[in-house]
């Protein structure tokens, strides 16, 4: 228990063994590998156990919730490639691969700090290297338990890729759409920048950007739909940013869904993607499919309040 614990605590098998001689258990690192992987699959087994159940809500007797928030988001692992080890080989030795992300958290639960840094009492936290629908479905089940169901009101966010939408649609029909207003103006400086250079860029998107935050956004998407192209590789920047606008169109009420003290940024999942990849996206870090879900499953266990069902599962 204590060493799993603290295989999923630190960025590295090698950190884990260090820290665990310190509290007086010397092991090394390949014998925590394969503790994690081996208890990794149990918890990857138990999680898709609990799929096939209802799931029991945590806190039951609380009362409805105004808001339940979703969010999901992608980034990128190191993978052995199936050149892996070749010392000659046209096959690649190194693949990339996306692990999608997503958070759920009741609206409630967030808070800042005296900052003004926002924090979460709660939350969940489920990742998977795969079919986005399948995120979407472990999402669902830890949301449910959560209190989604007694939620008033659901909304989904993310930076406009295709695979969330397509989740939301699959899981969660009736709920509320937005695009990620820091995303959004990502796209319309890029927009601007294939307009008026780089130079002349802040002038045309500062005023966009001020319409978009502030109930505008019909005004700002028509203007976007009528520009006249300019000839080459700008022209193309400016026809491929029309078209991510005019696919976003109604998922841009940043003024009505502020209004309502909602987020409107999608931070929560940001955080919860570096926090896995400050895990899993360590310098010399190469995975294997396996390798990563087991860990990944352990971390979740941990994260996600599963924990004692590895260790008593009765």
């Amino acid at each position: 228990d204590k060493l799993g614990f603290t295989v999923t605590a630190t960025g590295s098998y090698e950190e884990a063994a260090a820290l665990a001689s310190k509290w007086g258990c010397p092991v090394d690192d390949s014998t925590l590998y394969a503790l994690a992987q081996r208890v990794g699959a149990r918890a990857e087994a138990q999680t898709q156990a609990r799929l096939a159940t209802l799931p029991p809500e945590l806190e039951p007797r609380r009362k409805p919730s105004e808001l339940g928030v979703l969010l999901m988001d992608g980034w990128l692992a190191r993978f052995r490639g199936p050149g892996w080890g070749a010392r000659k080989t046209h096959r690649p030795r190194v693949e990339w691969h996306e692990i999608k992300t997503g958070v759920f958290y009741l609206h409630e639960q967030a808070a800042q700090t005296h900052s003004g840094r926002g924090v979460l009492s709660d939350k969940a936290i489920v990742s998977w290297q795969g079919e986005p629908l399948e995120l979407g479905r472990r999402l669902n089940w830890e949301a449910l338990r959560r209190g989604l169901a007694r939620a008033q009101e659901t909304l989904v966010l993310g930076d406009g890729s295709a695979w969330i939408w397509n989740v939301k649609a699959d899981r969660w029909q009736g709920a509320r759409e937005l695009l990620d207003f820091y995303h959004g103006g990502e796209h319309l400086w890029e927009l601007g920048r294939g307009l008026k250079g780089e130079a002349g860029a802040a002038a045309w998107v500062k005023p966009r950007l001020h319409q978009l935050r502030h109930g505008q956004e019909k005004k700002v998407l028509e203007a976007i739909a009528r520009l006249k192209r300019p000839q080459g590789k700008a022209g193309q920047t400016v026809r491929k940013q029309q078209g991510y606008f005019a696919g976003q169109a109604g998922r841009m009420n940043y003024e009505e869904i502020a209004r309502h003290g909602w987020p409107i940024g999608s931070g929560a999942v940001e955080s919860a993607c570096r926090a896995k990849q400050c895990r899993f996206k360590r310098p010399g870090q190469f995975w294997t499919p396996e390798g990563l879900r087991h860990l990944c499953a352990l971390d979740e266990a941990r994260r996600n309040g599963h924990w004692k069902e590895l260790w008593y599962p009765n």
